[in-house]
């Protein structure tokens, strides 16, 4: 399979065989991570290797119980490090004051989001399978805690990898043309916008499980992994809003957006608890 065709193959896994990975795939994977490319090749970044049972157990626990976290062989927490680079400056007389600064943040985030796709790239073609897990930063103190993690260091992203039991077989994305401005950013129109999403995912299905089965692979697995039984619960939620499309889905059920907007004060006080002060 060339690069371009396992790109497209890719899906997020999350059910996966009780099959530990060999440490030189590991090592390799640690390697992609290594050489993605870093603003200024400072490398701000740290990962943290979870393959002990009761770290998966109590990652999973700060994942909201996400049961493809505790079922992983290998989870990789991915964290923007200033701590690393303040110390190295100070034993040469000078300051890193990145912790202040909003731009080294995104610079250092953007950083390492190349460097987890790199390594979800990488896995992908030692047939292993991967899937984001960006719940971690809402529980970022209690995140810091368990893994003993330093001020200025933050976990900003983990990515729960191992052998496919299963692989969904689509994921439903935007065509091509919708999201490419040439040279231009070229606005859609109110009809362009509504036909994208609906070529996206499909007509409303009031029937939720079909609905669910089609447009939403990963909520159906949640429910087939675990015992929370997300689906019935998602049903009753979109009955008792009245559901009737699917951004109504995404903006009152399955991305509340009070629910989100009121994150916001937890995640600032856990980056401030951190040491970064770039929000004065």
């Amino acid at each position: 399979m060339d690069l371009y065709d396992l790109l497209m193959k890719r899906r997020s896994v999350r059910n996966f065989k009780d099959k530990p990975i060999p440490e030189d795939i590991i090592e390799k994977l640690i390697d992609a991570a290594n050489n993605a490319p870093s603003g200024g090749n400072l490398q701000p970044v740290s990962i943290i290797i979870v393959q002990k049972a009761e770290s998966r157990i109590k990652l999973a626990e700060i994942n909201e119980d996400q049961p493809w976290v505790k079922k992983a062989p290998l989870s990789m927490i991915f964290c923007i490090d200033f701590h690393r680079i303040k110390k190295w400056a100070s034993l040469f007389n000078t300051e890193f004051k990145g912790e202040n600064a909003l731009a080294h943040f995104l610079i250092a985030y953007a950083d390492l989001m190349c460097a987890a796709q790199n390594v979800a790239t990488l896995a992908e073609s030692c047939g292993l399978g991967s899937v984001y897990i960006g719940t971690i930063q809402s529980s970022l103190d209690e995140a810091r805690e368990y893994f003993k993690i330093p001020q200025y260091v933050l976990p900003m992203m983990a990515l729960s990898i191992g052998y496919p039991k299963s692989i969904p077989a689509g994921i439903p994305k935007l065509k091509r043309n919708v999201i490419t401005h040439r040279e231009k950013y070229a606005e859609l129109n109110n009809d362009e916008i509504r036909k994208a999403f609906e070529d996206k995912y499909g007509d409303f299905d009031e029937n939720a499980n079909r609905y669910l089965e089609k447009a939403y692979i990963e909520v159906v697995e949640a429910d087939k992994l675990h015992d929370k039984n997300w689906v019935e619960q998602a049903k009753k939620e979109m009955k008792k809003l009245e559901i009737k499309n699917n951004a109504q889905f995404l903006f009152k059920v399955r991305y509340p957006s009070e629910a989100m907007i009121k994150l916001n004060e937890t995640i600032i006080n856990s980056i401030k608890n951190a040491g970064f002060n770039f929000f004065n």
